[in-house]
Parts: C-alpha cells; sequence; structure tokens
C-alpha cells in the first residue's frame, strides 16, 4: 500500500482535504511538508475496511518534528484525511499507540 501512496505523492495526484488543509495551518505544516512525510514516512496503521477508500496512518517528520498523516487510498487519487502531531496521552512514542 505504501508503494501506490507514494506513486500518487509523485505524480501530483492527490487531494489535500479541507479538514486536513486546516490542520496544517494550525500546526504550520507546508504541503511541502506533508509531502515529504509522506515519501519518507512509514505506515504504523492500516485499515482495509475504512471507508469509502482504504486508509493509514503515516508517521514521518514534519516541520522538524514526529507528525501523524491519514491518508485514504482511492481508486485514482490519494486523499489526505488529517495531519496531527500525536499527543503524549495517546502515544508511546511516535508508532505505538497506547492501550485504553
Amino acid at each position: 500500500m505504501i508503494e501506490d501512496i507514494k506513486e500518487h505523492i509523485l505524480l501530483d495526484n492527490y487531494i489535500i482535504t479541507f479538514h486536513a488543509h486546516r490542520r496544517m495551518d494550525e500546526r504550520g505544516i507546508s504541503t511541502e511538508d506533508l509531502v515529504n512525510l509522506i515519501l519518507d514516512g512509514s505506515i504504523i496503521e492500516d485499515y482495509p475496511d475504512s471507508k469509502p477508500c482504504p486508509s493509514a496512518l503515516i508517521t514521518g517528520i514534519a516541520s522538524w518534528q514526529c507528525c501523524h498523516a491519514v491518508v485514504a487510498l482511492c481508486e485514482n487519487h490519494l486523499r489526505i484525511v488529517t495531519v496531527y502531531w500525536p499527543e503524549d496521552g495517546k502515544w508511546i512514542d511516535h508508532m505505538t499507540r497506547r492501550k485504553s
């Protein structure tokens, strides 16, 4: 799945949702930061049954710190759903979710 995600990024075949744009603005994350996060990042959670498209949680670096992006791999494009800093209360480290 990560190869398909990266291919859409490289082909400039992605949509950043309004929600993701808002979160990027709040956190000072540029589109270039987001692209690099996805290209250099790795999938830490996979959501194959997500609707309307399979999606994944990617971790990487944006604005010099660990960041997460949720992306949906749609039939003909990639959709960036949201972008956020992992919170200490929810994550042990940037790759391991705390059990609830």
